[in-house]
């Protein structure tokens, strides 16, 4: 890890978000014309994490988790996974809704909601704003998901062919949207700022913390709520993904199945969870004394224009979103430290981000700490960025870094 006061950064395969210690040290002016810009922007920190993952609920038990180097990973238990080519997951076990949400309210949610609410709870609770009375006018939410109620969908479709269109309920459509998390989230805190509600894919999660960071040193608002949530460990999406073949079939070793950078790698393995963190304008934690774990200091987003669903062969846009956040951020290459990688266990992505990693850094990527926790928890979709945002943070506040599991036979760049 870099010296205190050294900055680190977080990767994935399309967004880079850059971050600082805890030191909250002052800005580096860029050098090109957004250079006023820069330098009149507010400052925006990271107060508060909340977690939904197969390692661990909450910030304190999922970082127990990864520097134990907890496997999240098993056979599914969720349904009957026989007949799949694919058949684990990093499910979030035991997980009870009705033991963290009202029992009433909890029925009226998909899975899906439930992680993002019960996250949303914890990073509050984090970040002592569940105790603090602020303005709800100028605190805000972004949560995203890839796909939505699956659950839902597939329980009211088989409804719909067994008894026919009267048997859909009406709560049917709120339980599927995308949207529902983020509105639920609103709602519970009281937050009436700016909303959204992205669906980017495996950059969902990382985007709306981009995006939150945005409206925040713009000074559109003083707290902003961001992240991602996934619960597609179902039989229908499942399926689908199954026939992508882009899933590791090493089903009988499961725990040993995501293997990020591995020669030995045959796929990624999905997960299912959450991470929602609070972010909020420095100059506003310091007047009500908040935890500060890191300073967010640069975003880059960019997209390949290629493929639905491979990355471009040369990771062009992988290099211009990591060069775009460490422009925003007024940093060069050599002040990175840690990349915290998208790393998905797939052939190509790990290939192809690993050479867009050299292109960028050059020499100094031989210096730099890399892993990927897809080798714990699997692939959380729109819930990923988000969750390894937060462990980036945590590496960030606390000096450490998380374990890498199962990638002994590294690919040669």
């Amino acid at each position: 890890m870099p010296r205190s006061g050294h900055r680190l950064r977080i990767a994935t395969a399309y967004t880079l978000a850059s971050v600082r210690r805890g030191s909250l040290g002052g800005f580096l002016p860029t050098t090109d014309g957004r250079e006023v810009f820069a330098m009149n922007r507010h400052r925006v920190v990271v107060s508060g994490i909340g977690v939904v993952t197969p390692i661990g609920i909450g910030r304190e038990d999922f970082w127990e988790g990864l520097l134990a180097g907890r496997n999240g990973i098993s056979r599914i238990t969720l349904f009957d996974p026989s007949e799949f080519r694919s058949q684990m997951a990093g499910e979030v076990r035991d997980f009870r809704a009705e033991e963290w949400i009202d029992r009433k309210l909890a029925r009226r949610m998909d899975r899906f909601t439930h992680f993002a609410l019960v996250a949303a709870d914890l990073a509050m609770k984090d970040s002592g704003l569940d105790a603090f009375p602020f303005d709800g006018r100028r605190a805000g939410v972004i949560i995203g998901s890839g796909i939505g109620g699956t659950q839902t969908i597939e329980s009211a479709h088989a409804e719909l062919l067994a008894k026919g269109p009267r048997s859909v309920g009406p709560l049917v459509v709120s339980r599927v949207l995308i949207n529902t998390a983020a509105c639920v989230v609103s709602i519970t805190h009281g937050l009436k700022g700016p909303l959204s509600a992205l669906s980017v894919a495996c950059s969902t999660g990382t985007n709306a913390i981009g995006d939150a960071y945005r409206i925040l040193e713009r000074g559109d608002a003083d707290i902003m709520l961001a992240g991602g949530t996934e619960a597609s460990v179902s039989p229908l999406p499942f399926a689908g993904f199954c026939a992508t073949r882009a899933m590791s079939t090493r089903n009988e070793d499961p725990e040993r199945a995501s293997r990020p950078f591995d020669k030995n790698r045959d796929g990624f393995v999905m997960g299912e969870g959450a991470g929602v963190v609070v972010l909020e304008r420095l100059d506003h934690a310091l007047e009500r004394n908040a935890p500060v774990y890191a300073e967010l200091a640069g975003y880059g987003n960019t997209a390949d224009a290629f493929h639905l669903t491979a990355p471009e062969p040369e990771g062009d846009g992988m290099v211009r979103v990591m060069k775009e956040a460490l422009r925003d951020a007024g940093v060069a290459a050599l002040d990175i430290g840690y990349i915290n990688a998208h790393g998905t266990s797939t052939v190509l992505n790990d290939k192809i981000e690993s050479a867009a990693v050299i292109k960028v850094f050059g020499d100094h990527a031989r210096r730099l700490k890399i892993s990927s926790i897809k080798s714990m928890i699997g692939h959380l979709l729109a819930g990923a960025g988000a969750v390894e945002f937060s462990a980036t943070v945590l590496s960030v506040s606390t000096g450490s870094l998380g374990s890498d599991l199962h990638s002994s036979d590294l690919i040669a760049s």
